[in-house]
C-alpha cells in the first residue's frame, strides 16, 4: 500500500500510529504542504485526493481511502488485531466520541489552510493565528479530559486505542504552539505512556524521513 503523508500533518500522524500499532507495512510518499505552493495542489496528487489534503492511503488494488478516521476504521476492520476500539458497542461509541472531539472539533479549525486563510484573507498576524489555535485546543482538550476514564494507563484502558492516537497527534501541536497543556496533567501522563510504546515513538514527526529542521 502507498501512504501519502507529510511529517507535520496531524491527520497523517494519526494514521501513521495506527499503521505501526497494527504492524502494517506501507510505502510512504511525502506530500510537502508548504514548499512551492504545496504539493497537495499539484495535479498528480489532486487526482488521488480531490480534497488536496493528507493523508491518503492507496490500497494494493489501486483504490484510495482519504480522511484519517475513515482510514483508521478501515484498518480496524481489515486488520482487527490489536484492536483500536473495544468490542462492546456503547464503549466503542464512547471512544469514537472522544476521538471526534479532537478530530472533528479541534483539528479542522486549527489546520494549515485555516491559518493561511486567516492571514491572507482576514489580515491576521501569525500571533493572532497562534492565539486562535491555542484557544480552541485549550477548550477542546479540557473537554476531552472530562470524557475519558479517570484512572487508566491510557484513555480507556490498559492498551492504547483510537482516542490515544488522536490525543498524541493533537498534543504535538499543542506543545508546538504553546497551548495550556500544563493544566491537563492526566493527558500529559497518557501522552508519556503512549510515547513509551514503540509504535508511537516511531511515529513522532521529527523521526520521519521527510522531516525538516524548522
Amino acid at each position: 500500500m502507498k501512504f501519502y503523508t507529510y511529517w507535520r500533518s496531524t491527520a497523517a500522524y494519526r494514521v501513521r500510529i495506527g499503521l505501526k500499532l497494527k504492524g502494517i507495512q506501507v510505502t510512504d510518499y511525502s506530500i510537502h504542504l508548504t514548499r512551492d505552493g504545496g504539493d497537495q495542489f499539484k495535479t498528480d496528487y489532486a487526482t488521488i485526493n480531490p480534497t488536496s489534503l493528507v493523508p491518503a492511503l492507496e490500497l494494493d488494488d489501486g483504490r484510495v481511502l482519504i480522511q484519517s478516521l475513515a482510514i483508521l476504521d478501515y484498518l480496524e476492520e481489515t486488520f482487527p488485531s490489536p484492536a483500536l476500539l473495544p468490542a462492546e458497542p456503547f464503549e466503542r461509541a464512547q471512544v469514537r466520541a472522544a476521538a471526534q472531539i479532537i478530530a472533528c472539533d479541534i483539528h479542522p479549525i486549527n489546520n494549515l489552510r485555516i491559518g493561511q486563510y486567516l492571514k491572507s484573507d482576514h489580515g491576521q498576524t501569525q500571533d493572532d493565528v497562534v492565539r486562535w489555535m491555542c484557544h480552541w485546543m485549550d477548550l477542546g482538550l479540557a473537554s476531552f479530559e472530562k470524557v475519558i476514564l479517570p484512572d487508566t494507563k491510557f484513555c480507556f484502558g490498559d492498551a492504547p486505542g483510537l482516542a490515544d492516537i488522536c490525543l498524541v497527534a493533537q498534543l504535538y501541536n499543542a506543545h508546538r504552539w504553546g497551548a495550556a497543556v500544563d493544566k491537563l496533567p492526566r493527558l500529559l501522563q497518557i501522552e508519556k505512556n503512549c510515547l513509551e510504546v514503540p509504535a508511537f515513538a516511531e511515529s513522532v514527526p521529527e523521526v520521519q524521513p521527510d522531516s525538516e529542521s524548522v
